[in-house]
């Protein structure tokens, strides 16, 4: 690599959290070994994401040279971030994308906002690394289930006037319910004591398909759950009885906004966000892993982003043979190019940088005056101004987070 290359290819970084996929079957781990050779995948361990940013925790490097991502960026701020992301958005790489392989649920989880980011960051360091936010976007590689967002207050209050069991979290004298009650039965769902969690869902999975309604999916998930994180976890009851519940096909995506609750389930997904890894844990983790229950009930979002199924799923756009995916916030967008044996396709320049992976497939790059081989697993950062194309004689797909 010399000063004056303007693409050039990475190596990401692998881990291990217990929520992961076992061995050969994460596809995180398929990938990194695509582009580490020598990387021994052990069928012992579980392998949970692949990231390829270049925040510190699992920083990417650049390939022929092993120099940290994070490095090169500053040496050459004008050439490789921009303009906009030097005046703008902090003069680093604004966000952080990931490959997840989820073999059972996160934790039940939001990630605060700038406010509360910076406080948590100035003082508790060490748990809260950065002063960021985090709003997320994932988008599904396969069938992707996910706990995101409420469920309408209807079904929410319906729920628990038709299940006596319930009634104990519910505030008194409450008829009507506001987002302040959604707010302070989470709050009293969470704080619950083991003995009370295990006999709520005990008569949850006695409920009939009459008191359930249209929610009758809880009765199978409801086992899933307990098998993974036994009887007494909070985590179930907030993320049954309160929240949406979908399943996705690979390409569809959610939008997870700063503050919003939610807990990937299954499936392999494309997953980008802010530049942060602050986050806050309520449930699907051991008591210890917890965070401050009041903290987190007072910190809960309710936007219209988060208020039903349809408002969590983030929409598309087509552009040729490329799906452009654009949250509401100013860090990036995220393409997904799908081409066909003998297919290609222009990817035009962009104000900011930008980081693909290819997902599936193979095939070429013309990009900055070069050719570049691509193959299953190979990540490439694409500098600001750059426009590249690509050919495939036998099929390909590619995700790429780029400020726009």
């Amino acid at each position: 690599m010399t000063r004056t290359d303007r693409v050039f290819q990475l190596i990401g970084s692998c881990n291990n959290y217990p929520w992961g996929k076992q061995g050969e079957k994460s596809l995180a781990v398929q990938l990194h070994k695509k582009t580490d050779p020598n990387f021994e995948i052990k069928n012992d361990e579980f392998y949970s994401e692949l990231w390829f940013g270049d925040y510190p925790d699992f920083p990417a490097r650049v390939l022929e040279t092993g120099e940290l991502l994070q490095d090169v960026l500053q040496k050459h701020k004008d050439e490789l971030l921009g303009k906009k992301v030097i005046e703008e958005l902090g003069g680093q790489l604004p966000f952080l994308p990931k490959i997840l392989s989820i073999a059972k649920a996160l934790p039940l989880q939001i990630h605060p906002n700038k406010e509360l980011a910076a406080k948590l960051h100035k003082e508790d360091p060490e748990n809260f690394t950065d002063p960021n936010h985090k709003p997320e976007i994932a988008v599904a590689l396969s069938k992707f289930e996910v706990f995101a967002g409420w469920k309408p207050l209807e079904e929410v209050q319906l729920l628990f006037k038709r299940l006596g069991v319930l009634r104990q979290f519910v505030p008194a004298g409450i008829e009507d319910w506001s987002e302040l009650t959604l707010r302070e039965v989470t709050r009293s769902l969470l704080q619950a004591d083991e003995k009370t969690v295990k006999s709520v869902e005990e008569a949850l999975a006695k409920a009939s398909k009459e008191e359930l309604g249209k929610q009758t999916y809880i009765l199978d998930l409801l086992p899933r759950l307990q098998d993974q994180y036994g009887a007494t976890d909070n985590g179930s009851l907030v993320a049954l009885l309160c929240m949406n519940f979908l399943v996705l096909d690979a390409g569809d995506a959610i939008y997870i906004p700063a503050d919003g609750i939610h807990a990937y389930l299954s499936g392999d997904i494309v997953e980008c966000m802010a530049r942060s890894n602050n986050v806050l844990n309520a449930g699907f983790c051991p008591p210890a892993d917890r965070n401050n229950i009041d903290m987190f009930a007072d910190t809960l979002t309710f936007k219209p982003s988060t208020r039903s199924k349809d408002s969590v799923i983030l929409p598309s756009q087509d552009q040729g043979k490329v799906k452009i995916y654009k949250p509401p916030m100013s860090e990036f967008d995220m393409l997904r190019l799908s081409l066909f044996q003998g297919e290609g396709e222009d990817i035009e320049a962009h104000r900011g940088p930008g980081v693909m992976i290819i997902t599936h497939g193979n095939g070429t790059m013309l990009a900055d005056g070069k050719t570049f081989r691509l193959e299953e697993g190979s990540i490439f950062f694409v500098a600001p101004g750059v426009k590249v194309r690509i050919d495939s004689p036998g099929g390909l797909e590619a995700h790429m987070a780029v400020v726009a």
